[in-house]
C-alpha cells in the first residue's frame, strides 16, 4: 500500500488542496476526493505524512456513513474499480483513500458534539462557566463526562485560520431556524448511537465534528465521520476524569509539538518514534471500530 502525500491527477481539476485531501472535479455535480496521509496540527501541516493514515480516515467515514445508512450522505462510489476510466492508472494511489461524491454546498459551521468536557470546550468553561452559551454545572473536572452531549457549532475556518466557537443564536443566524433544529438533532443522535457502540469496543468518543451540505434543499452528511482527525477517542480503560487523557488521535502528536515547538514559524521535524507512535494509533483505533486490520 503506498503512502501518498500529493496527487496529480492531470484528467481532473483539482479544485482543492486543504491540509488533508485533495479534490478533484469530475464534472459540475460530481468530485473525486482523495484523503491524503498528510498530517496537520495547529493548522500547520506537517512535513512529514503519517503513513496510511489517510486509509483510516476513508475507511471509518465509509463505515460509518453505512452505519448511518438512513441519513443521507454524499458519497456515490467507493470502489475504485467502479470509477471513472480515466483514473484506472491511479488506483495505487486512490485504493482505500478515495470516494466519489455529489457536490454539495456546505453549511457555513462545523457540527460539534461534545460527551465529555475537553479541548476549547475545558477552556471555555473554566473561563465562563459555559461552552457555546451552554451553562454548566459548577465544579466540573476536566474531561468530565457531560450530563447530556451538548451541541456546540463553531465557524468553518479558511485554512491557516482557526475554527472559532460560536453561540447556538449565533448558528440559528447563520443557517436558519429550521436547518439548525435538524442538524443539530442529526449531530446528537449520531453521537449517541455512536459513542455506545464504540463504547462496547473500549473507546470513549469524547467529542467529535460533523459536517453538513445541501443539493437542491435536502441536507446531506459530507467530509469525514467519526475519525480520528475529527473526533477525540479515549482508551476505555484507561479514562480517569481530572487529567488530559490518553488517546487513539492526534493529540499525542499535539502534545510532542507543544512541548517542542511554540507553534511561531515552521514546526520541528517529527522523530520517527513520534511518527510510527501516531501511526499505530490510528490503526488500533481503526481495528478495535470496524475489526479491519490493514494489510500493509
Amino acid at each position: 500500500m503506498e503512502i501518498v502525500v500529493e496527487t496529480h491527477i492531470k484528467e481532473y481539476p483539482l479544485i482543492a488542496r486543504g491540509k488533508v485531501r485533495d479534490i478533484y472535479e469530475i464534472d459540475p455535480h460530481t468530485l473525486l476526493i482523495i484523503t491524503t496521509d498528510r498530517m496537520s496540527a495547529f493548522d500547520v501541516v506537517l512535513k512529514e505524512p503519517i503513513p496510511y493514515k489517510g486509509v483510516v480516515l476513508n475507511l471509518l467515514t465509509l463505515f460509518w456513513m453505512k452505519r448511518f445508512h438512513h441519513i443521507k450522505n454524499h458519497i456515490l462510489e467507493w470502489d475504485v474499480q467502479d470509477f471513472p476510466s480515466p483514473l484506472k492508472k491511479y488506483v495505487s494511489q486512490l485504493r482505500h483513500r478515495s470516494v466519489i461524491v455529489r457536490k454539495t454546498t456546505p453549511l457555513p459551521i462545523e457540527c460539534i458534539v461534545r460527551g465529555y468536557i475537553t479541548g476549547s470546550g475545558w477552556k471555555d468553561y473554566i473561563t465562563t462557566g459555559k461552552i457555546c452559551g451552554h451553562i454548566l454545572p459548577e465544579g466540573l473536572k476536566e474531561a468530565d463526562k457531560l450530563p447530556t452531549p451538548l451541541f456546540t457549532p463553531s465557524t468553518k475556518a479558511e485554512m491557516g485560520k482557526h475554527d472559532e466557537n460560536i453561540t447556538i443564536q449565533q448558528a440559528r443566524a447563520k443557517i436558519g431556524e429550521g436547518l439548525f433544529e435538524e442538524v443539530e438533532k442529526i449531530s446528537i443522535d449520531m453521537y449517541k448511537q455512536a459513542s455506545e457502540y464504540a463504547q462496547e469496543r473500549g473507546i470513549i468518543i469524547a467529542d467529535t465534528k460533523f459536517e453538513f451540505g445541501i443539493v437542491k434543499g435536502e441536507l446531506y452528511l459530507i467530509d469525514e465521520v467519526l475519525t480520528p482527525d475529527s473526533s477525540r477517542f479515549w482508551p476505555k480503560e484507561k479514562y480517569f476524569p481530572g487529567r488530559t487523557q490518553e488517546s487513539f488521535d492526534k493529540q499525542y502528536l499535539r502534545d510532542w509539538l507543544s512541548a517542542n515547538w511554540d507553534k511561531r514559524g515552521t514546526p520541528p521535524s517529527l522523530p520517527q518514534e513520534v511518527i510510527e507512535t501516531t501511526k499505530e494509533k490510528y490503526l488500533e483505533a481503526l481495528y478495535l471500530l470496524t475489526g479491519e486490520k490493514l494489510e500493509i
